[in-house]
């Protein structure tokens, strides 16, 4: 995609030029109304090519969708057996007591880190003139 942003603005410069010469070589050789009937239907022709290209893309975006949907949400790091026999020999290597300390202070910091700021805290940071609070 970086590389069609790149390129999108000197092709479309490009195609106005072609456009331009040709409605100049027709306007020469057939006059000013057939010129304007040969810069319409070339417009004409990229306007059905366009909107052809984008039903494709819209169909295989459904598809894409619908196939998505119907395949099984993948299983967490933490269903896998292997993780959880990986936890229980680390548990009764170090032993329970001394990781009691470490899982409280970790449950503490995530209960902490997952509520949502209060009304009071956001009023102050705007008041204060900060940033406001990430959501």
């Amino acid at each position: 995609m970086a590389a069609c942003d790149r390129h999108g603005f000197p092709a479309t410069v490009t195609v106005g030029f072609l456009c331009v010469a040709a409605f100049v070589i027709v306007l020469q050789r057939y006059g000013l109304v057939n010129a304007c009937l040969a810069g319409a239907g070339a417009f004409l022709v990229a306007t059905i090519v366009l909107l052809g290209t984008y039903a494709i893309y819209l169909a295989r975006r459904r598809n894409a969708r619908a196939r998505a949907a119907l395949e099984p949400p993948p299983l967490s790091a933490l269903a896998d057996p292997r993780v959880i026999l990986a936890g229980l020999q680390i548990v009764q290597a170090i032993g329970f007591k001394r990781l009691l300390p470490i899982f409280a202070i970790g449950g503490a910091a995530f209960a902490l880190a997952s509520r949502p700021a209060s009304e009071g805290r956001r009023r102050g940071a705007r008041a204060a003139g900060g940033p406001p609070p990430p959501l």
